[in-house]
């Protein structure tokens, strides 16, 4: 296995950096070059829709790495450039066509695309107000219009439009939350972690709604947007949206050079495609579930810091000939206001669920069980009993439905115990 090859990584995020930062580490010695659309250096996202939103970080705060990093590793980052092609050849080898009409060639290849908004084609979508959260151009953007707004609409109740509504009523803007589904973050968490996030919000004085959907973007007479009209007829006034809808995984650039791509580019445990030499991390991913319980094989994406750091290391291991699997707890954290929702595992909507009500208000930890087995939990406000459900899933322990019930004894002496 050579490590003195050219390297070139795709995308410029968490994932991509991780990866230059791990290959280098793990004994990568030939050039690496770090490659990013985007013309700021590479910087956390997860902040945009909180503490940069609300000015208590800036860019240079968000920075994943020091100024110096980069030349100090020998990894020459590339900003401002966006691939449009990729030739790639049977051996992995191949050229990288970016938008100046420059070609990079390399050795190995690594994608690290990630994913973009999913946009609503309704009518008066184009208006100017209504807006999506992806990277600090948009966040910069939505700042501005948020600090002249008064009433925000957001679209869909997930991570994303849950913290930016929580960011926008602590700052005195009347925030709606519309989603279609019949519970915030349907996908992610069970009914009833959903109903008390959900009350929450409503208490800081958030207008939730759920099971409905916009039908429209309503603009006066100057073209600016004035309001929302829902699917029951209702309107909505509003001189500012966000979409948060979810996001669809960058792999375009993957699918027209060849390699499969379903729902992300598909790749193994050790992050490699299809063609069994280019590999592909992060957001852009669509992998096997890295859980470590055993049960059906499933693929799926995962957006997440967790999963961006996780797939980095597998893919550094498999460029220097020490692969090693991508597997572990997926878990996942929201600050929404002075909430704190922390998952660790991933649930199921058939996922029996086990309710630990804590002592302050709002405080609650939903374990999710699989026939005997925990494999997931919700945990708000209740930082040790992620921390503990966490470790109890990465060692295969399983606390028994009636030991979870009992909410006299800490979930850690549980663990301990075994």
């Amino acid at each position: 296995m050579t490590t003195d090859g050219r390297l070139l990584i795709v995308g410029a995020g968490q994932a991509g950096v991780q990866t230059a930062s791990n290959a280098r580490e793990f004994g990568w010695q030939g050039p690496i070059t770090l490659l990013g659309a985007e013309p700021h250096p590479p910087y956390a996202r997860p902040p945009l829709s909180k503490a940069f939103l609300n000015g208590t970080a800036t860019e240079d705060t968000l920075a994943l790495r020091t100024v110096g990093f980069y030349a100090d590793h020998r990894i020459d980052l590339v900003l401002g450039e966006r691939v449009e092609h990729l030739d790639l050849a049977g051996d992995g080898t191949g050229s990288a066509v970016t938008g100046s009409v420059r070609r990079r060639s390399f050795d190995r290849l690594v994608l690290a695309t990630g994913a973009e908004p999913r946009r609503l084609s309704l009518e008066g979508a184009g208006l100017a107000g209504v807006v999506v959260l992806r990277d600090v151009h948009d966040a910069t953007t939505l700042a501005g219009r948020l600090a002249a707004a008064r009433t925000l609409v957001v679209i869909g109740g997930g991570f994303v439009g849950l913290e930016v509504a929580a960011v926008a009523a602590a700052a005195g803007v009347r925030a709606t939350v519309v989603e279609a589904a019949s519970s915030l973050m349907n996908r992610v968490v069970s009914p009833v972690t959903a109903e008390i996030v959900a009350r929450a919000h409503r208490a800081s004085g958030i207008r939730v709604l759920t099971g409905v959907r916009p039908a429209r973007f309503v603009g006066d007479r100057h073209n600016a947007l004035s309001a929302v009209e829902l699917d029951n007829g209702e309107h909505l006034p509003a001189d500012l949206v966000l979409i948060g809808v979810g996001a669809r995984p960058c792999d375009d650039l993957a699918a027209a050079a060849g390699l499969h791509c379903d729902n992300g580019v598909v790749v193994d445990d050790r992050s490699v495609a299809s063609d069994g030499r280019t590999l592909a991390v992060g957001d852009c991913a669509n992998l096997p579930d890295p859980s470590p319980p055993p049960g059906p094989a499933v693929r799926l994406r995962l957006e997440s810091v967790d999963n961006a750091v996780e797939q980095a290391r597998a893919a550094a291991g498999t460029l220097v000939g020490a692969p090693r699997t991508c597997r572990g707890v997926p878990w996942f954290w929201s600050d929404q206001g002075s909430l704190k929702l922390q998952i660790a595992g991933l649930g199921r909507a058939d996922d029996d669920v086990v309710v630990r009500v804590g002592k302050r208000p709002g405080q609650h930890t939903a374990l999710r069980y699989r026939g005997p087995r925990l494999v997931a939990a919700e945990c708000v406000d209740s930082p040790a009993d992620f921390l503990t459900v966490r470790k109890a899933l990465a060692a295969g322990v399983s606390f028994s439905r009636e030991a979870a019930a009992d909410t006299g004894v800490p979930l850690k002496q549980h663990f301990s115990a075994m």
